[in-house]
């Protein structure tokens, strides 16, 4: 894989998506990071895995099993419309003082 492959993604952080393929099929959460580098995207409460931690008494850290969210690939997700309760697609249009702002493409409201 490249490690300079910086995909362009319509999405933001804070987006409210829905799982379109894998285990979590379904599930909704908000986005907390994207790594364009990988074209991967950490959402909340979506994919979790058991990770095993060390203890570190210097930094606080007791030891034991810690469950945290995954990275899942880009594609698998999509954004959730409140209006059509369904995955969607977002677009982009002006406003008219020419601002660029994100449209769903189903409806044509605006991305909050």
């Amino acid at each position: 894989m490249n490690k300079f492959n910086n995909t362009n993604t319509k999405l933001k952080a804070g987006d409210e998506v829905v799982v379109i393929a894998g285990k979590d099929i379904g599930k909704k959460g908000n986005i907390r990071k994207i790594m364009k580098s990988s074209n991967r995207v950490i959402v909340s409460g979506i994919n979790m895995v058991k990770k095993h931690t060390k203890p570190n008494p210097q930094m606080g850290i007791a030891g034991g099993i810690v469950e945290q969210e995954a990275a899942i690939n880009l594609s698998n997700v999509s954004i959730w419309n409140p209006k059509k309760k369904g995955a969607d697609k977002i677009k982009y249009s002006t406003d008219k003082n020419g601002k660029k702002i994100r449209l769903y493409k189903s409806n044509d409201v605006e991305i909050s």
